[in-house]
């Protein structure tokens, strides 16, 4: 591990301030994810602010009936809230449904929409990789490529993200909540917050240097069934090989968000219009333009196959 300088912040916009002050530091609060990639070099920040004392660890109630989720506020308090399992279950089982409960005791709402992906060729410095080193390479391009992504993805990257929580914020509509480093704060909806790889693979969201999650908002309750299923190798500790996050109306309108597939949470909206039609036709709007390698061309017919069970249990029937 690279040598790092150290503070404590005592407010959001002394936070910022600092990371104004120090190009190249890293805000760091449960460390799930920062920490081991800096034990492995991946990530060199010369310099650590400890966010952990600023309060952003509170659930609260918002004027028009939403919910805002201070940004350290830690995943095993969010999934277990009365607010979140009633009104926002979909949120609830994604986070179950993620790591492991010492993980989640530790892990942060901001530091959850942050992680980096678990792509093999990312996390071995002995391997070209435009995410960790722009230029070098893509290996898991050609490579061993059953895990990556089907759609959005360029030349320079077919990585995952594999958040959970992610996938359900994108389905409920959630807005990201920051400071920038001169003290103004800004709205991100959760559609616009993380990127595509395009040719800047290296570049997961659209924060600006410095800029501080403070919290996430959640609109007001949507009614409807709350489904997060999620497909992977093993029955727990494990990331996605596709999930899919749905809130399903009683009309048979709903919502559907899927992880595993791509850079980002994906969601297409003008796909949700036909699942009244059946999973065939939703999967077929959602994976429209899809790009899968010989390895992971599975993954198509598992988003339909899933869609169609978890259609099937928002009627009242079994996964």
């Amino acid at each position: 591990m690279k040598p790092f300088t150290f503070e404590r912040a005592r407010t959001p916009a002394e936070a910022a301030a600092a990371a104004a002050r120090n190009p190249g530091a890293r805000f760091v609060a449960g460390g799930t994810n920062l920490l081991d990639l800096m034990k492995l070099e991946i990530e060199t920040p010369t310099h650590l602010i400890d966010v952990n004392g600023l309060g952003l660890d509170k659930i609260e109630d918002t004027a028009d009936h939403g919910l805002r989720i201070g940004a350290l506020v830690r995943n095993t308090d969010l999934a277990a809230d009365e607010r979140v399992r009633r009104d926002y279950e979909v949120l609830s089982r994604a986070l179950v449904a993620g790591a492991s409960g010492q993980l989640r005791n530790m892990a942060t709402t901001a530091g959850n929409l942050l992680q980096r992906t678990r792509c093999p060729y990312f996390y071995d410095t002995n391997q070209p990789c435009n995410k960790r080193s722009p230029g070098t390479g893509c290996g898991a391009i050609g490579g061993f490529s059953r895990q990556h992504a089907v759609i959005g993805v360029s030349d320079a990257c077919i990585a995952t993200h594999p958040s959970d929580m992610a996938v359900a914020m994108r389905v409920l509509d959630a807005v990201v909540e920051t400071i920038l480093q001169d003290g103004t704060t800004r709205s991100i909806p959760i559609a616009e917050f993380h990127r595509l790889p395009e040719d800047r693979p290296h570049i997961d969201t659209v924060l600006k240097p410095g800029e501080l999650i403070t919290s996430v908002t959640l609109p007001p309750p949507a009614g409807g069934v709350h489904i997060y299923y999620k497909v992977r190798d093993r029955a727990s500790y494990a990331f996605a090989l596709i999930s899919v996050a749905a809130i399903i109306q009683p009309d048979g309108s709903g919502r559907v968000a899927l992880g595993g597939v791509a850079h980002k949470p994906w969601r297409v909206e003008e796909a949700e219009r036909e699942i009244p039609r059946g999973a065939k036709a939703v999967a077929a709007r959602l994976l429209q333009g899809a790009k899968p390698t010989p390895e992971n061309a599975y993954k198509l017919k598992l988003v339909e196959r899933t869609l169609a069970a978890v259609l099937a249990q928002a009627k009242g029937g079994q996964i």
